[in-house]
Formats: C-alpha cells, structure tokens, sequence
C-alpha cells in the first residue's frame, strides 16, 4: 500500500484554550494511539489533502521532527458549517501486527448483464480487511465481466491470499440489476428471433394461396 509522510510538531500543550489557537493559526491537531502512551502532534491542515480528499486509501509516516510514526487514519472530526478538518486520530502499526482497515472495491471487465440493458449497482464500495501492513491492498479488484442480469457478487468469490475480508461470506459487493430496456441474454435474444420468423413466413405463404382458391 502506498505511504503519505505528514510532518508536524509534537504539542505540550492539549487543552482547548491551545487546541483553538493551533485552529485558528492553520493547524490542524491530532493524536496517535496504538502505542505505549497516546501522542499529541500537530501539523498544517494542507498537509493532510492527499490522505483525506481522496478515494484512495494510503498508510501514513508521521514525521515529528525526525522521529518517525508508522499509523493509519482512524477517525477525523470536520466543522459542521465550514467543513475544515477539526482534529484527526491515527492508529500506529507495526510490521508484525496485523490491522484492519477498509479498502475500497474497484470493479473491473465489461459485464455481460450491462451490455444487454441491466444496471450495476455497487453495495459495497469498501470492504473491511485485516493483514499485515505489507499486505495490505490499495484497492480490492472485482471482476464483473460474466455477470448477467439477476447476479450478485460474493464476497466469497474474491480472491484473498494476503490479507482476510472481515466480512460474512455471503455479503454482496455488487449485482446486475433489471431494467425496462434490459433482454435476458444474448442468445435468448437470437433464439426469439429465428422463433419469429416462421410464423410470418407462414402467414406470407397462406396470403399468397388465397387468391389461387378463388
């Protein structure tokens, strides 16, 4: 997975009177749990653009003035009316531990259901995971490309070699669904076809004798 670095400065200080002034002067204040005590850092609120205005999920290097914190984003605070980010809290990993984070789902293939009329409808945009930090994916890859009209995506079907999907097997990721325009399949679509034109050709045979009979 890919890594943002966010620099900042370790505060002494964390109550509200020096949290509103590290606001009003930009920053940004934050806390790393995980560790053996939490720690309190701040940094400038345009470090964090990459990480947070993003689809994208990423693993985080906080650099405090040279020593490094390995962490992941666990939760963040944004102003009601403004919509600044208010205060952000990270996770610290290590490279031994395992951690759960949510990864985004990314369909892949044309699918078959689509091409005849019906509609994809993504459930599950991400899906919770757990595994290593090396082993965690920056997008979990879903191939649509047999679904016909009527199917659902399992989590079960996706491939998980390096890391586990902290999800029941039978969650639905995504389906084909219906709709006035969609035809059930190809070659039903054909075999209706050559099934439509006997009777006219009949018909035409019929219309041709009448005159003959008179």
């Amino acid at each position: 997975m890919k890594s943002i670095t966010i620099k900042g400065s370790q505060r002494e200080s964390v109550g509200k009177k020096a949290t509103k002034a590290l606001r009003n002067a930009g920053m940004v204040p934050c806390v790393v749990y995980g560790g053996d005590e939490p720690i309190s850092f701040s940094a400038e609120e345009i470090a964090f653009k990459d990480l947070v205005y993003t689809p994208d999920v990423h693993t985080v290097v906080i650099n405090l003035g040279g020593a490094k914190i390995n962490a992941i984003l666990q939760d963040i605070q944004f102003h009601p009316v403004t919509d600044r980010i208010l205060h952000i809290d990270f996770y610290q990993i290590f490279d031994d531990k395992e951690v759960t984070m949510e990864i985004p789902v990314r369909t892949v293939g044309n699918s078959r259901g689509v091409r005849n009329g019906g509609v994809l409808r993504i459930v599950n945009r991400k899906l919770r995971v757990k595994a290593l930090p090396e082993n965690l994916p920056d997008f979990i890859e879903a191939d649509i490309t047999e679904m016909r009209i009527g199917n659902k995506m399992y989590t079960k079907s996706l491939k998980t070699d390096n890391y586990k999907i902290m999800h029941p097997d039978n969650t639905v990721i995504c389906q084909v669904r219906t709709s006035r325009t969609a035809i059930a399949d190809v070659e039903e679509e054909t075999e209706g076809e050559e099934g439509a034109e006997a009777p006219a050709a009949e018909g035409a045979e019929e219309t041709a004798e009448a005159p003959a009979e008179a």
